[in-house]
Formats: C-alpha cells, sequence, structure tokens
C-alpha cells in the first residue's frame, strides 16, 4: 500500500496537470483572425502535443464549438499525439473513440477525426460502424455511409440487376446530403426510369410572388429603400424603373430551385427586383435558409433583415450563404432582394437566386402546406444544369 503522502502527491500533480492542460486548450480556443492569439495558441500547442493518448479524447472534445483557427490547433495537436504514440507502439483509446463518436452532440468535425482513427488502428471496426453513420447528423461522417449505398448499387447495376439497383440508389438518395453524391444518384435513377424530386428532397422554395424592376443605376438601388421592404403589400401596383409593376406568381421547374427574373421581366440591367413567399412550419424549431446568388442581395425572414452581400457576379452556389432562423409554427415570410449591375457582358447576365430551408445537415425542412414541384419544361435539363453550377 502507498503511503498517505505519496497518494496525496500524486493528486497534487493529477490536479496541476488538469489546470495546465485546461489553460492550454483556453489559450486555443482565443484565437481568432488575422493571427489573433496565435503566440499563445503556439506555445499553448506545444505543452499540448506531448500529451499521451489520454488527452485525445478530452482534445476532441475541446473542439465543441471552437472556431475554425482553434479546431485547427486542436487537430494539429492530436494528429502529433497519434503520430507519436504509434511510431512507439502504444495503443489508441479506442473505446474511448468509438464513444465519442456515439455521441452526436460533438463537433462533426471532431467525430470524423474519431472515426479515422478508428479506421487506422482497427479497420474492421471502422468497416462496422460505416453504415451506422447514414442518417448521422454529421455530414462528414454521413457521406462515406452514403458512398457505400452507391456502390453497392453500382455494384448491382453492373449485374444486370435493376431491381435492386433502384432501390439501393433510392436508400442512397434519402441519406445523401453530398451535393456531388445527390447529383450522381438522381442521375441514375433518373436512367433507371424513376421520377427524382430533387427542389423537395433539398427543401429549395420553387414558388414565389416577383416584383420588378425597380432602380439600380450606379448601384444605388442596394441601399434604396423600395416599397416591398417597407410592407409586402401583394395588390399594390407602384412605380418601377421603366413602367408601373405589380407582384406575379412564379413557379420554378429547376432543379435546383433557381429562380429567373429575366424570364418575368426580360433581360434587364441596373436594375432591383424582389421576390416573397411564406413558409408554413409544422412547429417552432432552428433552422437554415441557405442561398445561392451571384448578384447583390438582402433576406428579410419575418420582417427582420438577416444579412446580404452588394457584389456583383463573383459565381454563385448551393449554400453559398447560411443564415440560421428560428421557425415560429405556422406562418413565416421571407423577403429576397435581388440587384442586378448594369455590366452588359455575357456572363453577367443571370438576376437570379435559390433558397432553401433545411436543418444543419442539410437536410429538407418541408412547409406543411409545400406545393407540388413544377414539372419540368422543355428547358428543364438546361435549367439544372445551370442551376447547379
Amino acid at each position: 500500500m502507498k503511503p498517505l503522502s505519496l497518494i496525496l502527491l500524486g493528486t497534487t500533480l493529477a490536479t496541476a496537470a488538469q489546470a495546465e492542460f485546461k489553460a492550454d486548450v483556453a489559450a486555443i480556443r482565443q484565437v481568432g483572425a488575422e493571427g489573433k492569439g496565435n503566440a499563445l495558441a503556439t506555445a499553448a500547442w506545444q505543452n499540448l502535443a506531448k500529451a499521451d493518448a489520454q488527452s485525445i479524447v478530452p482534445l476532441l472534445t475541446a473542439m465543441d464549438e471552437a472556431n475554425d483557427f482553434a479546431a485547427n490547433y486542436l487537430r494539429s495537436a492530436v494528429d502529433a499525439i497519434v503520430d507519436r504514440e504509434l511510431t512507439a507502439g502504444r495503443k489508441l483509446p479506442q473505446a474511448d473513440l468509438e464513444r465519442f463518436i456515439g455521441e452526436t452532440k460533438h463537433n462533426p468535425r471532431a467525430r470524423r477525426l474519431a472515426y479515422e482513427l478508428i479506421v487506422r488502428i482497427s479497420p474492421a471496426t471502422g468497416e462496422k460502424l460505416l453504415p451506422t453513420f447514414a442518417n448521422d447528423p454529421s455530414v462528414e461522417l454521413r457521406r462515406d455511409a452514403v458512398q457505400r449505398l452507391i456502390d453497392a448499387a453500382e455494384k448491382a447495376l453492373a449485374a444486370g440487376d435493376k431491381a435492386a439497383a433502384t432501390k439501393g440508389f433510392s436508400e442512397a438518395l434519402t441519406y445523401a446530403r453530398d451535393e456531388a453524391q445527390i447529383k450522381k444518384i438522381a442521375g441514375e435513377l433518373r436512367k433507371l426510369g424513376q421520377e427524382v424530386d430533387l427542389p423537395k428532397h433539398f427543401g429549395f422554395l420553387t414558388h414565389w410572388k416577383l416584383i420588378g424592376a425597380f432602380d439600380n443605376t450606379k448601384l444605388a438601388g442596394f441601399n434604396a429603400v423600395y416599397p416591398p421592404e417597407q410592407a409586402v403589400d401583394l395588390v399594390a401596383t407602384y412605380d418601377g424603373k421603366l413602367e408601373k409593376t405589380h407582384w406575379a406568381d412564379v413557379a420554378t421547374s429547376n432543379d435546383y430551385g433557381m429562380v429567373d427574373f429575366n424570364k418575368s421581366f426580360g433581360d434587364m440591367k441596373g436594375v432591383t427586383g424582389y421576390a416573397f413567399t411564406e413558409f408554413n412550419a409544422a412547429e417552432v424549431r432552428p433552422a437554415e435558409l441557405r442561398l445561392g446568388c451571384k448578384n447583390g442581395w438582402k433576406v428579410w425572414f419575418n420582417g427582420k433583415l438577416l444579412f446580404g452581400r452588394d457584389e456583383y457576379h463573383r459565381g454563385s452556389r448551393i449554400d453559398q450563404y447560411r443564415m440560421p432562423v428560428e421557425l415560429k409554427a405556422g406562418r413565416n415570410t421571407i423577403l429576397v432582394k435581388v440587384c442586378q449591375n448594369e455590366e452588359v457582358k455575357d456572363w453577367t447576365k443571370e438576376w437570379e437566386f435559390q433558397l432553401r430551408v433545411c436543418d444543419a445537415s442539410g437536410t429538407a425542412i418541408l412547409a406543411k402546406d409545400r406545393p407540388p414541384t413544377p414539372k419540368g419544361s422543355a428547358t428543364a435539363k438546361a435549367e439544372a444544369k445551370k442551376g447547379s453550377k
């Protein structure tokens, strides 16, 4: 039996080590953009990187709510510990890593890193865990599980089993959140003669009220407050840039929910338009409005300005901008302002946006009364190609 003095000494040393660990993590979590806190974070990283394997899961846990700069420091510390421990022939805490992955509240990147470590030390365990991630809130983990389903469906298709391939691709689409995977799966299902409602899968809003065009000469329209910003009156008529204007119903059949102002108002330049819709939510819950737009834009949710960008034709993509909101049960309003500049080059013609409602994992949140997705027109394929650029 150890003397009491040695037990107390060990406890004191352990407590001191824990305090130092927490202080180092705190220093790293203070790091920010433009080098803020880098000196302290670097010193803290050097201490943490010397820790043993039992510090791996606490470091992964420290990534919860850490900014990207801090998360990179913490991941680097984990990498240093892992490389040293494995080189020395020592084991990693596999059971602790598995428990960490199972707690979905943790940072998605941290859980992904934990999975990669398990695959590194026990590929069989990694293979066993992979199917459980198909419906995981972490897109990072979900992607590999979905790819496994895609691979199996492709194998069935190569063997000539179209029924199994259709079932496999359909299951993969149910869980897929990665745009490239979704596009691949949808293409395969359509080749197999299946209808695929991509706007519904993504949660794109396809039915809008549009009004335009107001003036944006010399880019003045972005800050100008036109009538729709003061109050949305769907039966009103206003003075536009060239003529009287009023709200008009628009429904897009684009696979990626692209709403094209040019289709409603013509190929105009130096103008501003608005789009309005209502979202009937089933319950109170957090959500994200995700916008893609290469024009100047602003978005209001339930009358509150969320964000805006006074930039033009720098490219657009799905989920380009993410705006967290709190849906209220019942009627929620969304107003989008889209400004077109006066450039006349071919690549500046687009005057459009796409917007979807989803949760943090990219899973669509659908309105209680979501209208049917408009059937594709003769130009649907071209629109879909343009909408996903």
